[in-house]
């Protein structure tokens, strides 16, 4: 690639996009249709990290912070139950002890509101963001929307919720009240157990969420963007900003730049002066090829914290956090523990030839993701973080990215996603 002339302003000509998921790829999509010349980077294809394990939900209902009140009080408990819905591998808490302290700063009544609230701005426009780039790659089909049923064995456990469903409630998503009947009329399969439900009409989910990537990305592609695959290992920085990757294939010069490498742009943002409280949230999948049982839509096991999404490649149960860092080995016994929770929800479930996975969700300790420009080098854009939602708030990133990289008014505020708001 040939080295990208600059622009005297601070609107590039080309932008150079760091990370191949979901939020990399529509951060590109709509730079493109802002009129950017764009490339992608990535150490492996689109859609094969963290996009590719994705529960694929998509609701603009899933406003609410990972940190929940009174969750400091299960801590001793996270560390002495390695499958359970939320653990961290000994080894590694002296590193993470810090942020766990920080996260759990976040769980308290107004931090959660303001959070819910910073985060239905982002996702409310969901769908109507990911449209023009389904369009535009002829994937609609990959994207359904007929909402998610969250379900609760006992009234007690529903009673419990009801604050956390009207703060959703009054930030305006449709959360109906749905008993037994109206459950297994919605989900024949799911378990009779189940007392109380709520059925959320306006969420959806994809059927491929690598797939999902891989079209948007070979849309980019067609109109004229470059994929390439190399690893980043450093940013090389001039007094106006990053001028070249230094990357495992060469030197790779850059004009405007995109960090959307969501688990490892910690590293990425601090070569640019910015210490950022960036943690891997690790979370498995199991996926059933053949379910032998027909599920319908998302379903969302409250206790469990677990999702339930019926996918092109087979029924797909993901969810809970482990943990333990970028490098440590998977521990593929919490994915095991996954296929038996599925089991439960799903009694006549057929249970033969599962896969399981592994991957890396970034996560900050307020629970929002970082959506920023640089402040001393503003054709820097910064697009991570986004945690558990990453499906649900990619392409409403997309959006805001172009927006800032074009100098536009962002479509809604973006205060409380500041790289700094942690300094």
């Amino acid at each position: 690639m040939t080295e990208t002339a600059k622009t005297s302003t601070d609107r590039p000509r080309h932008v150079t996009v760091i990370g191949a998921g979901i939020v990399g790829v529509c951060s590109a999509a709509y730079l493109q249709r802002a009129g950017f010349a764009v490339t992608i980077v990535d150490r492996l294809e689109p859609g094969m990290a963290t996009s590719f394990g994705n529960a694929g939900s998509l609701s603009p209902s899933a406003v609410l912070p990972v940190a929940m009140p009174g969750m400091w009080k299960r801590v001793p408990g996270w560390l002495m139950d390695p499958l359970g819905p939320l653990t961290v591998r000994w080894r590694y808490l002296p590193f993470v002890a810090p942020w766990l302290v920080r996260f759990l700063r976040h769980a308290r009544p107004e931090e959660v509101r303001r959070v819910a609230t910073a985060m239905s701005s982002l996702m409310t426009p969901v769908f109507d963001c990911y449209e023009p780039l389904l369009k535009a790659a002829g994937a609609e089909d990959l994207v359904r929307r007929n909402g998610c049923l969250y379900v609760y064995e006992t009234e007690a456990e529903f009673a419990a919720a009801g604050r956390l469903l009207q703060l959703r409630r009054e930030l305006g998503a449709q959360l109906d009240v749905v008993g037994p009947e109206e459950m297994h009329q919605l989900e024949p399969a799911l378990n009779r157990k189940f007392v109380k439900g709520i059925f959320a009409p306006d969420n959806g989910r994809t059927v491929d969420p690598s797939a999902l990537v891989k079209a948007i990305a070979g849309q980019v592609a067609a109109d004229g963007g470059e994929i390439l695959q190399a690893e980043v290992r450093d940013i090389e920085i001039g007094p106006d900003g990053p001028t070249a990757l230094v990357t495992a294939d060469g030197r790779l010069p850059v004009d405007g730049l995109v960090i959307a490498a969501g688990a490892w742009s910690k590293r990425l943002a601090g070569r640019l002066g910015h210490r950022v409280p960036l943690e891997t949230q690790r979370g498995y999948h199991v996926t059933f090829a053949d379910p032998g049982i027909t599920v319908n839509r998302t379903v969302m096991w409250n206790r469990r914290s677990v999702f339930a999404n019926p996918m092109a490649p087979g029924l797909r149960i993901a969810g809970t956090v482990e943990l333990a860092g970028l490098d440590a080995a998977p521990n593929y016994d919490r994915a095991d523990r996954l296929g038996e929770i599925c089991q439960e929800m799903f009694p006549d479930l057929q249970a033969a030839r599962p896969s399981n996975w592994m991957g890396h969700r970034p996560c900050l300790p307020d629970s929002l993701p970082v959506i920023d420009r640089d402040r001393r080098f503003p054709k820097t854009i910064f697009a991570f973080g986004h945690q558990h939602v990453g499906m649900c708030s990619g392409a409403p990133t997309g959006r805001l990215v172009a927006q800032l990289m074009a100098g536009e008014a962002p479509a809604i505020d973006l205060s409380p996603f500041r790289i700094d708001r942690f300094s």
